[in-house]
């Protein structure tokens, strides 16, 4: 529940969890001001993107990426997809991109659609899940989008829940499965879409569907009429 400070006590805990309530599509200024202060200190912030709940860190800050495996309880080589603000950002963690990346980012961009491309050198173990792919979307919430371009690279945005449990959809079912494990939760009222993020894999030769979410297949086939589905 929420206390007088606008605070989110969790029940399973004896600490407090700090709330900072947020419009999603158009935040305040000092609100971005203090989530991008807490990430760029080394935390978790949680916020909502259009499908669920998010956990937002540096991408670039191994410690924090480390934490955000830790508070889930996923495998420690698990890759962690990354939000940026605009799809010139991608630049920070690719390699190099497929012409047909930024034909899709046009067509697609800010959606529900995450697109898989190689990484650079420099991304994060803890990013890649220790291969050489990293997965980055701009999402459809102006909020995620903010926090990235201030804090001047991709955040994290893995899904706000613990490894094998349903994703989060509200501040509070974030608050009660974390406990005092964040930093804070920025609290944008309930999300809408009840499936994650559809995955792309542009690494290959064909596009191919890792992850089938909130957008159907039959939105990408005819712009990739090759484009297979993973079973």
């Amino acid at each position: 529940m929420l206390d007088s400070a606008g605070a989110c006590s969790n029940s399973t805990t004896a600490g407090i969890m700090r709330v900072l309530t947020v419009n999603p599509t158009h935040p305040r200024d000092d609100r971005l001001e203090e989530a991008v202060d807490a990430i760029e200190a080394g935390g978790v912030v949680a916020l909502p993107t259009e499908t669920f709940y998010g956990l937002a860190c540096d991408s670039f800050n191994v410690e924090a990426l480390k934490r955000i495996n830790v508070l889930k309880g996923k495998p420690v080589d698990s890759p962690n997809l990354l939000l940026i603000s605009d799809p010139a950002q991608v630049e920070d963690v690719a390699d190099s991109v497929p012409e047909r990346f930024h034909e899709l980012a046009e067509l697609f961009w800010p959606g529900p659609l995450t697109l898989v491309v190689s990484a650079a050198d420099r991304v994060p173990v803890e990013v890649t899940g220790g291969g050489r792919k990293v997965a980055v979307r701009v999402p459809g919430l102006a909020l995620p989008r903010r926090i990235a371009r201030a804090l001047g690279r991709p955040i994290t945005g893995p899904s706000a829940n613990l490894h094998e449990q349903p994703a989060c959809r509200t501040a509070l079912e974030v608050a009660e499965a974390f406990g005092e494990g964040l930093e804070m939760i920025l609290d944008g009222g309930s999300t809408a879409a009840g499936k994650p993020s559809t995955i792309l894999d542009l690494t290959g030769p064909v596009p191919r569907i890792l992850r089938e979410g909130i957008l159907p297949a039959s939105s990408l086939e005819p712009f990739l009429p090759e484009m297979k589905v993973s079973q």
